[in-house]
């Protein structure tokens, strides 16, 4: 009854069954991991998980949540079980290469519009040929999204007419 509920709501939601957006079905580029950091366990191997929301004063101390940090905490989007996954909110975990899945469930219509090619990025073919997405995190910072004011362009300018020249 529970996966019922659950795929029912993804219809509802996105338009389509939670169990068919898979990694194999959105071929995602690598997402950015900070060198030297990835893979996570290989410092919280045997490391005591402490889930209290606090400051970070020993590692990661560059990190600074500014996403619905009221909310939310390190370990809502973390897997405690296996730091290597990602968790999704009925407790999945995933790879950070399928991390559109984690965005999606709070960010539903923009997920649903990367799926289509609206929001994001992709490079490749739109058919018949090899594509690849890039996740959310290639564009933004998941600890903190927002993107940061951008100085403007110049418009284009007006290409001179010719007439046969």
């Amino acid at each position: 009854m529970k996966i019922i509920s659950v795929c029912l709501f993804a219809i509802i939601a996105f338009g389509v069954p939670a169990l068919a957006a898979h990694h194999d079905e959105y071929p995602v580029v690598t997402p950015p991991l900070t060198e030297g950091i990835f893979p996570c366990s290989n410092c919280h191997a045997g490391m005591e998980v402490n889930a209290k929301k606090r400051e970070l004063k020993d590692e990661h101390t560059n990190i600074k949540l500014h996403h619905a940090e009221n909310d939310r905490w390190c370990l809502d989007c973390h897997s405690p079980r296996n730091r290597d996954r990602l968790k999704l909110a009925n407790g999945d975990m995933i790879k950070f290469t399928e991390s559109y899945l984690l965005c999606g469930q709070c960010h539903g219509n923009i997920y649903r519009d990367w799926k289509v090619g609206i929001h994001g990025k992709r490079v490749g073919y739109f058919k018949g040929g090899k594509r690849v997405y890039f996740l959310c995190v290639n564009c933004h910072n998941p600890h903190d999204p927002k993107f940061k004011p951008l100085k403007p362009e110049p418009p284009p300018t007006k290409p001179e007419r010719t007439y046969g020249r």
